[in-house]
């Protein structure tokens, strides 16, 4: 379970964004990052139960969460910090272009899925082809029962193609995933559930459902 005091304190950071209030509220800041770290130690032990991929990585949880520190360079929002946490398992480290299991907290804001979300032009090409070449395995996938009770809102992208790819005819059976630049599911979780006892075992319900979504793009990306 995520503490009550750890939304609390992501709450608070959202109307008070400097780095002044953080320094002087820096207890609860390294009370909500050992609290996260903790959900995710969990979770990789759970996780590394049912994916051999994630049992062979040994994932370290410090490198398995975002940071709280915005890179400012090209924003133009200048506020110094994000106001909730990614937990994401991913065999290759958070940073692979593989796909992953993630859980974002943030007060009114948490949510769980699996997936990849922006991949480079080279995977995302890889990704398309694969979808092409055996879109009746796509379909037994994001069509089966249990996967669309867990996920109702079905596949998310990070942005579509107007046109078809050049690859691909527009009457491919296929075209409405072909034109998707991300492929990933997303659930809402409210702020009672993620501070509930079994929160746990809801997120892991979820990210078994998504596991052959997770396996196939990532057959497709290490091909």
């Amino acid at each position: 379970m995520i503490d009550k005091k750890t939304l609390g304190f992501l709450k608070k950071l959202t109307s008070n964004n400097s780095k002044e209030w953080l320094d002087e509220n820096r207890s609860d800041y390294n009370f909500a990052k050992d609290d996260i770290l903790n959900m995710t130690q969990t979770l990789i032990n759970s996780v590394s139960e049912f994916d051999l991929g994630i049992a062979k990585a040994d994932l370290n949880p410090k490198k398995c969460i975002t940071r709280l520190n915005r890179d400012l360079r090209f924003s133009k929002d200048k506020t110094p910090y994000k106001t909730g946490y990614y937990i994401v398992l991913n065999r290759n480290g958070k940073n692979s272009p593989c796909a992953f299991y993630y859980v974002h907290i943030e007060p009114n804001n948490c949510f769980v899925g699996g997936g990849v979300y922006n991949p480079q032009s080279s995977e995302l090409k890889k990704i398309r082809s694969e979808i092409n070449a055996s879109f009746d395995e796509w379909n037994k996938i994001i069509n089966n029962k249990d996967f669309q009770t867990k996920f109702p809102s079905g596949i998310h992208n990070s942005g579509t193609l107007v046109r078809s790819p050049k690859e691909f005819e527009d009457d491919n059976p296929a075209i409405e995933f072909l034109k998707m630049k991300g492929f990933y599911t997303q659930e809402p979780i409210s702020d009672k559930e993620i501070q509930s006892n079994q929160i746990s075992e809801k997120i892991l319900d979820y990210f078994v459902t998504v596991k052959p979504l997770v396996d196939y793009l990532n057959v497709a990306i290490e091909e």
